[in-house]
């Protein structure tokens, strides 16, 4: 089994949501999959190197009809240096609907590069035809302080786990984060499947944490597996716990 397996990404619309790996967790599947998209409906880092083309179009569902350049990203405009804004989730439906890509690979939300995150009440932006929606967490929040210097609007993680604000991050806490319907499970369709990634395992330590995270995820959640990842690896699957 590959990543791409493991996240039952090779067709249909997948969507990244949560912290500590959405990018390159889309960018590793992108460069597994022979006729794949990236795209967003939020605001995404420049990643022109990371696909073979990236088209700027109001149309990107006759744009990926006409593409002869794989992995395509698809972007509505070009406002700033730094980073291109989303697609309306209604697009998305446009693009897959197109039925000219293996998969559509799609940013959700953001995170300001931090290792775990909660929604707000606008998160994520998920289309309505997601296929797989895939919360991701980072191992490495596990024992860092409750704070925005780790975390992504922290005071939605203590609503959640019932902590306060500077408490060290214990497993089951990320784990609480992941299964909650006001966290990583926030917006997945019905009908959708939901599989979510504990990024950064990079160590037999980091292991057992993620390790014990999928456990309790498997027990507080209806997913059918969580998969532990090093996403920027070569070979980015670590183990799949289900």
């Amino acid at each position: 089994m590959d990543i791409v397996d493991a996240l039952d990404a090779a067709g249909g619309t997948t969507c990244l949501v949560g912290a500590g790996g959405k990018k390159t967790t889309l960018y590793a599947l992108a460069d597994r999959i022979d006729r794949a998209v990236v795209t967003a409906t939020v605001r995404i880092p420049i990643f022109d190197r990371h696909v073979a083309e990236v088209v700027v179009t109001d149309d990107p569902a006759d744009a990926v009809r006409t593409a002869d350049r794989w992995p395509l990203g698809l972007v509505p405009e070009r406002k700033r240096e730094d980073r291109y804004p989303g697609y309306d989730p209604e697009t998305i439906t446009a693009i897959a609907a197109a039925d000219a890509a293996d998969a559509v690979l799609v940013k959700a939300d953001g995170a300001r590069t931090r290792e775990f995150k909660a929604p707000n009440d606008r998160e994520p932006q998920v289309p309505p035809s997601a296929d797989t929606v895939v919360p991701v967490a980072s191992a490495h929040a596990v024992g860092k302080p409750l704070t925005s210097e780790y975390v992504h609007r922290p005071e939605r993680v203590a609503a959640i786990t019932g902590r306060d604000e500077g408490d060290e991050i214990r497993p089951v806490d990320v784990a609480a984060v992941l299964a909650s319907d006001d966290g990583g499970m926030r917006g997945v369709p019905d009908g959708a499947t939901a599989i979510p990634v504990i990024n950064k395992v990079d160590d037999e330590e980091l292991a057992a944490v993620a390790g014990d995270i999928a456990a309790e995820v498997l027990a507080r959640s209806d997913v059918p597996k969580v998969v532990l990842a090093r996403m920027a690896d070569p070979d980015p699957l670590v183990a799949v716990e289900e």
